[in-house]
């Protein structure tokens, strides 16, 4: 009875996490109709619908964002109990959840991630990208990957790499045809690509040189919000933009992109792996904790 009753949890908070039974039923690696029918089963325990379900959606119930808030820490304790048992000694093993920006997830599968997979072939690593910053206690997540100043201050954040420092690049042929900018009052004679940010609001091209700090609210004709398409639109000669050295270091070695205004932009701050410090840390996030921290 406890098993199936905790099975059942696992299938709500993983649909109201996913926002799809298809999805919540291969991350907890059951049939679609096995975890409708586990959700199914709560609902007619406890005599309350907890999602709405359409053929194009499915969302919370007003009484199930209550019971997901309410149940959600308790089952975090209990699969932390279950973790806690289950270490003593051995290698890692079970499911590590982690959220990053895609940004950071790009940075981190090669020097870390994988790595860190080919190690602990016991651990299934669920990692899950998205521009906007959640509560990852909330969404069920074990950590996560942000730059230092977006991390909650009631996380605990391991800052690790190098410095993020921004580039202001263009194509030679956008160059040829309408000149550099010298300083960044000059951006509002060019071209500039401008970036919608995953909140909604645009973007403002960030400088600093001899401590004078600037944020330039750049005018352009095309607005993205994805680093590869703003690449790929600096490449086409569609104007300038903004983005990590990361970005643009094997376009800018080829020559397809050229760099201006490289005084006007310092390094920034450095990833964290980041998570919460009030609950037990599970094996599987404490060996790639270990792993990040000898990296260096």
């Amino acid at each position: 009875m406890m098993r199936s009753g905790l099975t059942e949890l696992e299938a709500v908070l993983a649909v109201a996490r996913h926002g799809s039974f298809r999805a919540a039923a291969a991350a907890l690696e059951m049939s679609t109709s096995a975890l409708s029918q586990a959700v199914a089963s709560l609902e007619g325990r406890i005599g309350t619908r907890l999602f709405h379900r359409t053929t194009r959606s499915v969302r919370l119930t007003q009484a199930g964002e209550r019971f997901v808030a309410d149940v959600a820490p308790a089952m975090a304790d209990i699969r932390g109990a279950i973790e806690r048992a289950s270490d003593e000694g051995g290698p890692p093993t079970g499911t590590l959840r982690i959220n990053a920006s895609f940004g950071a997830a790009q940075r981190v599968i090669g020097p870390y991630l994988i790595p860190y997979m080919r190690k602990y072939p016991g651990v299934h690593l669920d990692l899950v990208t998205e521009g906007r910053l959640i509560d990852i206690v909330r969404e069920g997540f074990d950590a996560g990957f942000r730059t230092e100043d977006t991390v909650p201050g009631d996380m605990i954040a391991i800052p690790f790499g190098a410095r993020i420092r921004f580039a202001v690049v263009g194509s030679p042929d956008y160059f040829a045809k309408h000149g550099r900018p010298r300083t960044p009052a000059d951006l509002s004679r060019h071209a500039c690509i401008r970036a919608r940010m995953p909140a909604g609001h645009i973007y403002r091209w960030e400088f600093e040189r001899h401590g004078e700090a600037l944020a330039v609210d750049v005018q352009g004709a095309l607005t993205l919000d994805a680093p590869q398409l703003m690449l790929e639109a600096a490449l086409a000669g569609l104007g300038l933009t903004y983005l990590t050295e990361f970005n643009v270091e094997e376009a800018l070695a080829a020559g397809t992109l050229e760099r201006v205004l490289a005084e006007w932009t310092p390094p920034f701050d450095r990833l964290c792996l980041y998570y919460p410090g009030r609950r037990h840390v599970p094996a599987p996030l404490r060996a790639l904790v270990d792993l990040i921290r000898e990296s260096g």
